[in-house]
């Protein structure tokens, strides 16, 4: 009896009307029908078996059935192959190329995806995991990011190959799937963050204590649950960037990633306690103006989580409540400059 692991179970949401196979004894995951890998990069299952049987493109398992089943690097390599090829390369030149070969071909400046047209330049984004790289990049997700257009830089296979690993760019937003969150994912993803300054980092977990998440909360990240739909995780994307190219160049910034939090509640309070030379207080005022557009942020990215149905309003609150902090932010160390005041964690 085939036991299916649990990642092949939310899969399964993903790819909803797509028969998956997962296979325990697959090393690298879960395995997929040729059916869910034509669905998934919007390739059509003929094309799949002329790049492989042609050109060599895969060397997908056979069943005694003399099914075909897919390993997520094929997945991924057959999402590369599409866009590449439809950039004009031939399919003979590049199909025995290995992902990272076909990777940075794709991120070379006129071999960039046009799929999101939107205004500004694109979001980079670092992916650990290959099954949420292979979904972030399929044709069914790229519709679901309205205004942004993400570019995909970078992709791990999981936070080991992540910590070893030199970045070919500086990306921005660091995405991560993992099974199970633990004070040692926290330690690494940390570490992870400081390395490369991510400006904002989302988690996707299936298993966690309450502690943990919390603790990750607290120091920036963004962390959300599986089952997480196509739409909701769009939207999660959604809501780490500004969302009004042309308001954002009023405020005097450049859109973007919104950079997450740079003080933590006790440094807030520390400095709203200082007094000052400066008129009103400004320092008191700032600081708490700072923690409240902070509480609102995460408050609204609560509601981003448990309300589907309004995730799309909520992540446009939690960005604009981001933007809004982030550039308080920013007001808080000219006047910490001004008066000599010392923003540093654990500063007396």
């Amino acid at each position: 009896m085939i036991n299916i692991n649990i990642s092949a179970y939310y899969l399964r949401n993903f790819y909803s009307k797509v028969s998956i196979l997962a296979l325990p004894t697959s090393p690298a995951g879960p395995l997929y029908r040729i059916g869910a890998v034509s669905h998934t990069t919007g390739i059509p299952v003929s094309t799949l078996r002329i790049w492989e049987t042609r050109y060599g493109a895969f060397s997908p398992i056979k069943t005694e059935g003399k099914q075909r089943l897919f390993a997520e690097h094929d997945m991924s390599k057959a999402l590369l192959l599409k866009q590449l090829s439809l950039n004009g390369h031939g399919i003979s030149t590049i199909a025995n190329l290995d992902l990272e070969q076909l990777r940075r071909m794709s991120n070379l400046p006129h071999n960039r995806p046009h799929s999101l047209a939107a205004p500004g330049q694109p979001v980079s984004i670092a992916v650990v995991g290959l099954g949420m790289a292979n979904r972030i990049e399929s044709q069914k997700f790229a519709a679901g990011l309205k205004q942004n257009q993400i570019k995909v830089t970078d992709v791990l296979a999981d936070l080991a190959a992540a910590a070893l690993a030199e970045l070919a760019q500086q990306p921005q937003v660091l995405l991560v799937k993992v099974n199970t969150l633990q004070t040692g994912v926290h330690t690494d993803l940390q570490t992870l963050i400081h390395k490369h300054k991510f400006a904002q980092t989302i988690v996707i977990y299936n298993f966690a204590t309450d502690a943990v998440v919390q603790a990750m909360k607290y120091s920036g990240l963004i962390v959300r649950r599986e089952p997480i739909s196509d739409i909701e995780l769009a939207e999660l994307l959604q809501s780490v960037l500004f969302v009004d190219p042309v308001r954002a160049q009023e405020f005097g910034t450049s859109g973007g990633v919104i950079a997450g939090r740079k003080y933590s509640d006790a440094t807030l309070s520390r400095v709203a306690g200082i007094s000052t030379n400066v008129l009103c207080e400004c320092p008191r005022h700032v600081a708490e103006l700072i923690a409240q557009l902070a509480s609102f942020e995460q408050y609204s990215q609560e509601c981003l989580n448990r309300n589907a149905e309004d995730a799309h309003l909520h992540a446009y609150l939690r960005s604009i409540s981001g933007s809004a902090r982030s550039l308080f932010e920013n007001a808080l160390e000219k006047i910490a400059h001004h008066e000599g005041i010392d923003l540093s964690e654990g500063a007396p």
